[in-house]
């Protein structure tokens, strides 16, 4: 279990211990999807919800949880934000919507996961405030595209994934 760091060589669970580690400009860019029917995704478009905007709910929703993460990640570092920015791409051919999550710190460790949570977050928020018209919602597809600084350097996904 030596290659896990949220684990000791006994196999308990523990903090990282990033104290030494220095001070980085880190990013991290995260992404999902929404699904719906074609008449949820006009209502959304339209603002015809009667729950009001929702994605700039939903854009809320997504800054206030990477904000959050450390409260709902066990092993995760309390960070200092200095940067959150949900964006949404919406495709009308498909009926989806793309939410990407920039997450920005100076910091001792990364901000994967708090993009991850904005992503995951902002595509609840949007089911919770379209569920009364649309059930069958999918939300799916939620990973990381880059991320930048730290010690194992920069990251991109492969387009394979």
């Amino acid at each position: 279990m030596e290659n896990l760091t949220h684990v000791d060589q006994e196999g308990r669970v523990r903090m990282v211990d990033v104290t030494a580690k220095p001070q980085t400009d880190r990013t991290a860019v995260a992404q999902g999807w929404v699904t719906m029917a074609p008449s949820t995704f006009q209502l959304i478009r339209q603002q015809g919800l009667k729950k009001g905007n929702v994605l700039e709910t939903a854009r809320i929703a997504g800054i206030m949880a990477a904000k959050k993460t450390a409260d709902l990640i066990p092993m995760c570092h309390p960070l200092k934000i200095t940067h959150s920015q949900i964006d949404f791409f919406p495709d009308e051919s498909t009926s989806r919507i793309r939410i990407e999550a920039a997450v920005r710190i100076v910091g001792q460790t990364g901000v994967e996961m708090e993009a991850l949570t904005a992503v995951a977050v902002a595509a609840l928020t949007i089911y919770d405030m379209c569920k009364a018209v649309d059930r069958e919602m999918t939300i799916c597809d939620i990973c990381v595209l880059r991320k930048s600084g730290g010690k194992r350097g920069d990251f991109e996904r492969d387009g394979n994934h």
